[in-house]
């Protein structure tokens, strides 16, 4: 049996963990209203106001002439998590998540979102893009004061040009992320100074955008922007807000142009780009900003955004386009494309920035609202339960900048990165570069408030799987829905629902691609399933304690790679071969430390062609990233002696490679992808030992 202890040398980093905790119903009302709604008087004073009736605020579809979607976000707060999904939330909470602030001087008590002298560009908002919906989500009234300051500073000190933000920047870019911020906050407290706020901004902003264009980050992301000038429009109908929208796109980066005929299909070489760049900042140039991995992942959205618009089928479904390119030319088996910090080719050693991976969950998650694709909830659950915690230590006290799915070693080696230092695959506070220390927390808020959506004919829609509540009001009736399931490490899930008087009205499940015999029953009667990659409709009067249950059919899969590698899936799990850690302290970084870690067991293991896996369950453990593994597989394979590692990094799979002749094969133990944090996730397929 191969050695898959994880545990030497990590620290015990999860804190006792108590039982999910029921939260108090939020919800909506549905349909659209009337921009009236929110015409309330501003507070005295700067302090926030708080709107009795925010718990059932609407949920608002695009209206007239924007394009009809078939799915809508609810409104920020009406899903609570419940289950090993609040206990991850909370983890968060308890890490970095909730104590940033305290020991990071960029989102400390200078910050220029704060008023203060310090760091006053994009990662204030970044950090509140995920604080503030952490915070509702767990009743936190600790979390909503450390947001509530920067929220109420940013609303009570407008320019009076119609400017917001720090004075000592004018910058486009991190305005469209203080905006998302502040669309979250209307939706969760009706805050009178929300709507005038961004209306003031907007037109300023029509009115400068001509002379003072979009540059560099904004450019590249003006879809981010868009998101929250089709949200307004949705509550206000100013049709000056169409004419924004529209010079946003006829100055912004032409994404779906890019991936037509895509040009980047090898790893990037980062003297193309300095080359390109004449002397200058290389990042700024064209090029560099192109094969930029954040911006590719928030490029995700933008054709399905502009889609609101334009009202073009072509530009709603040209999403699937960029993932087949991204797929085809840089795809990880995580989910992922590799970008470190460029575009680097399909090689399982290069590696993928937090950044990336929690802004490609955010466009994934507003694609799939817009084109209703349940391929899209199937790649974003890859993404959540691989990609985002396989990032973390168990405590998130700690991040890579850069995750490797064949990830040996973490320290202070160059590795084949494009661009990025020796730090970017520490477990640190800050290694290489902030932003992702500022940005990651949105990650798991945002796909909590992504597991249901409304649909357009008034019904309730599961978009993605994890245990959680609903509250909600469905055709005027208030209604709770519960969520109760293991997913993805079971393959049950039972909904509850609990109108307050019997309502019609359609649910729809999604069928996870991968699940060819999905079950449905509707207190336990046999139900009719769809089609694996669809969703599946059940339309009746429901009543208080009607269940639904389903049942997935999750088969170990080997999936084919990088020069004809093999990953092991399970459903949404994606499976590594642990490589034991020992974990070594680099600095004390105040609360929290860098660290690098180092293998103690082998790992240069290849497997048969037609190798096997077999699944196992275990115990659900209080963090089922952090260990012991709540799943296992189990797979056949043969030591590759030549298959070595370099600068701290594996070798790229190499092609058929020759087993070990005087070694017996061994059974090996893979562990779901997170769990690990040293690994190897794409095998070698070896030749004959022979």
């Amino acid at each position: 049996m191969a050695d898959t202890d994880v545990r030497t040398g990590r620290r015990a980093f999860i804190r006792a963990a108590g039982t999910a905790v029921a939260a108090p119903a939020l919800g909506f009302v549905g349909g659209a209203f009337a921009a009236s709604a929110f015409a309330a008087a501003a507070p005295n004073g700067g302090a926030t106001a708080v709107d009795p009736n925010a718990s059932f605020r609407a949920v608002v579809f695009p209206p007239s002439p924007l394009a009809r979607q078939p799915f809508q976000l609810l409104p920020t707060g009406a899903i609570k998590p419940t289950g090993w999904l609040r206990r991850q939330l909370q983890i968060q909470a308890d890490g970095l998540g909730g104590h940033l602030d305290e020991t990071w001087p960029d989102v400390g008590p200078d910050s220029g979102w704060l008023g203060g002298k310090g760091e006053s560009w994009e990662r204030g908002p970044y950090f509140l893009d995920g604080l503030l919906p952490l915070a509702w989500q767990l009743d936190s009234e600790s979390l909503k004061a450390k947001a509530l300051r920067f929220i109420d500073w940013t609303l009570d000190h407008p320019w009076p040009d119609g400017m917001f933000g720090p004075p000592g920047n004018d910058d486009w870019w991190p305005r469209m992320v203080m905006l998302k911020v502040l669309t979250q906050f209307h939706e969760l407290t009706g805050d009178a100074r929300v709507i005038p706020l961004m209306t003031n901004y907007f037109m300023h902003q029509l009115q400068a955008l001509p002379a003072r264009p979009l540059r560099d980050w904004g450019r590249m992301r003006w879809q981010d922007e868009l998101v929250s000038v089709v949200w307004l429009y949705s509550r206000t109908q100013d049709p000056r807000l169409l004419e924004l929208a529209k010079l946003l796109q006829a100055q912004g980066y032409d994404w779906q142009g890019m991936f037509a005929n895509f040009p980047f299909k090898t790893k990037v070489d980062p003297d193309v780009i300095k080359k390109e760049a004449h002397g200058g900042d290389a990042f700024m140039e064209d090029v560099g900003l192109q094969v930029h991995g954040v911006n590719n992942a928030q490029a995700l959205k933008a054709s399905p955004v502009w889609s609101q618009v334009s009202g073009k089928g072509t530009d709603r479904e040209a999403v699937q386009h960029q993932l087949a390119m991204l797929d085809q030319y840089h795809g990880l088996p995580n989910g992922m494309f590799s970008a470190d910090e460029h575009l680097a080719g399909r090689s399982p050693s290069q590696g993928v920035e937090l950044c990336a991976v929690v802004e490609a969950m955010y466009s994934l998650e507003l694609a799939l609202a817009i084109t209703g694709d349940a391929a899209i909830g199937d790649r974003l659950e890859r993404i959540a339960f691989n990609a985002l915690p396989g990032t973390f230590t168990d405590d998130m006290w700690a991040h890579q900048y850069d995750q490797q799915p064949n990830q040996v070693e973490s320290s202070l080696h160059r590795r084949p990165w494009t661009t990025n230092g020796p730090e970017a695959n520490l477990f640190g506070l800050d290694p290489h570069f902030g932003c992702c220390t500022a940005n990651f927390h949105q990650g798991w808020p945002k796909f909590t408030a992504s597991l249901w959506m409304a649909t357009a004919d008034g019904g309730l829609a599961a978009a993605a799987y994890a245990p959680c509540e609903v509250a909600t009001t469905v055709r005027g009736i208030p209604l709770r829905l519960e969520q109760a399931t293991d997913y993805p490490f079971r393959q049950q899930v039972k909904i509850t629902v609990h109108p307050e008087s019997p309502v019609a009205f359609p649910l729809r499940l999604r069928m996870p691609g991968w699940s060819q015999h999905t079950v449905i029953k509707v207190n336990g009667k046999p139900a009719a399933a769809a089609a694996p990659g669809s969703f599946a409709t059940i339309e009746r009067n429901w009543k208080a304690g009607d269940t639904v249950e389903l049942a997935f059919d999750a088969q170990p899969v080997a999936e084919a790679g990088f020069n004809g590698s093999h990953s092991f899936t399970f459903g949404a799990l994606v499976f590594s071969l642990p490589i034991r850690e020992n974990w070594v302290r680099w600095r004390k970084r105040g609360l929290t430390a860098d660290w690098q870690v180092y293998p103690g067991s082998r790992w240069n293991y290849g497997v048969s062609a037609g190798a096997k896996a077999v699944a196992s369950e275990h115990a659900l453990p209080v963090s089922p990233f952090a260990g012991p593994p709540p799943l296992t597989l189990a797979v056949e394979g043969r030591p590759v002696p030549a298959w070595k590692a370099e600068e701290g990094a594996a070798d790229p799979v190499p092609v058929q490679p020759k087993a070990a002749v005087d070694e017996p094969a061994t059974t090996l133990t893979l562990v779901p992808y997170a769990v690990a944090k040293l690994r190897i996730t794409s095998f070698p397929v070896i030749s004959s030992p022979s």
